[in-house]
């Protein structure tokens, strides 16, 4: 089941300072680029996590899912933790990502992080032939995305149908920006990492972008 991840401390937070790495990390700390859009449409690859926190500082995350994973060693049985976790603004960016680590939190921070990384822009839209409103409520045209069995459909709603799923479902894509839709399910819908994946090729597929 999906929750709300304790959200760092704000503190903690403030206390870390941002050493940019790359080139487009300088150019974003240094006030050069100032929105996402601008990376994405000049088709440049965002390597550091910062970034999107500096341009997107409203964004929230969700943890969609914490399993243990256990292997077989010389020295023993190995325990990890694998965590898979969801990032977006509620307006157009969507992200999830994985991590793997011998504590729960230090797996769910580095999900985030690679959440983050993996973050794109949704296309939001009035694709409903019941409204035509022109807003950004919904999707604009039927997506279909699929992650291991499962295999997701968002189809256009009217304003204030509200999201016709379930309550995951619903959290990922609020989280996305999406508030109105109709969404069909196939396969093992209770797997939910594999239905927050199967969101986000949805929405990955609508840009037609390559893994």
């Amino acid at each position: 089941m999906m929750s709300s991840y304790g959200r760092r401390d704000r503190r903690e937070e403030e206390e870390e300072v941002w050493v940019p790495r790359t080139k487009l990390g300088k150019l974003v700390n240094e006030g050069k680029i100032v929105s996402l859009d601008e990376i994405f449409r000049g088709g440049q690859r965002v390597r550091e996590a910062e970034i999107v926190k500096k341009l997107l500082p409203d964004l929230r995350n969700e943890v969609v899912g914490v399993s243990v994973v256990q292997k077989q060693t010389d020295a023993g049985e190995l325990t990890r933790f694998s965590a898979v976790v969801a990032v977006g603004n509620g307006a157009g960016w969507f992200g999830v990502g994985k991590g793997k680590a011998m504590q729960t939190r230090e797996a769910i921070d580095k999900a985030t992080t690679a959440a983050l990384l993996n973050i794109i822009p949704v296309k939001l839209g009035c694709g409903s032939w019941e409204c035509r409103c022109g807003r950004a409520h919904s999707v604009p045209y039927r997506i279909r995305g699929k992650a291991g069995s499962v295999t997701i459909e968002v189809i256009p709603g009217p304003r204030a149908l509200g999201l016709v799923a379930g309550p995951a479902l619903k959290s990922l894509l609020q989280l996305a920006g999406v508030k109105d839709a109709w969404i069909r399910t196939f396969g093992s819908t209770n797997t939910t990492s594999s239905l927050a994946n199967a969101v986000y090729d949805a929405f990955r597929m609508s840009h037609g972008l390559s893994v």
